[in-house]
């Protein structure tokens, strides 16, 4: 079920409020992009505290995406907006250092690399399918509306979403091999 309104009005507010949809990026606006992954992750069935992160997953900015929208010490103002779940999601997707955490992150042991702190953690099930499932709709969004990010990204993404299969759910499964593979 997707969010309602009243629960991501709030996070809309904060993302417009900080510049959001006058930044540029694939397939319009940060915040068009933003709206697609938060859509996608809510057909995939995925709770609201997911989807609330799809929709402020770049608020720190990404290992892909380095323009943080706030800076680290104001956390509390996302949590405010969107509640701790949600935010402690959006602080992992942006902390991850990708190219040291992706090689092990089907594994329940595998570290994953902060690259805020420099430190590994290990984290929890949930966490790592919540990584997993928010990383393959933000990617398939891009994928699906540039075909030179596609041509370019596809065969490593969907070598990275096989890798993590276990992770994702059937639906995000068969969106990575539809969009990635073709």
């Amino acid at each position: 079920m997707p969010v309602s309104l009243a629960d991501s009005g709030p996070a809309v507010a904060l993302l417009r409020g900080l510049g959001a949809a006058d930044i540029a990026h694939p397939g319009g606006t940060l915040l068009a992009h933003l709206t697609r992954v938060q859509r996608q992750l809510a057909a995939w069935g995925a709770r609201p505290a997911l989807q609330l992160a799809g929709l402020c997953h770049a608020f720190y900015g990404t290992d892909g995406f380095p323009d943080a929208l706030l800076p680290l010490d104001r956390r509390g103002e996302l949590a405010a907006a969107v509640g701790a779940e949600a935010e402690a999601l959006v602080y992992l997707y942006a902390s991850c250092d990708r190219g040291a955490t992706y090689p092990t992150l089907a594994e329940a042991d595998g570290p994953f690399h902060d690259r805020f702190t420099g430190l590994s953690h290990v984290p929890e099930p949930q966490s790592r399918r919540d990584f997993a499932e928010l990383s393959a709709a933000n990617e398939i969004d891009l994928a699906r509306l540039d075909p030179a990010f596609r041509d370019q990204w596809g065969p490593e993404l969907l070598g990275l979403f096989t890798r993590v299969r276990p992770l994702l759910s059937q639906a995000a499964w068969s969106n990575c091999q539809e969009v990635l593979a073709g």
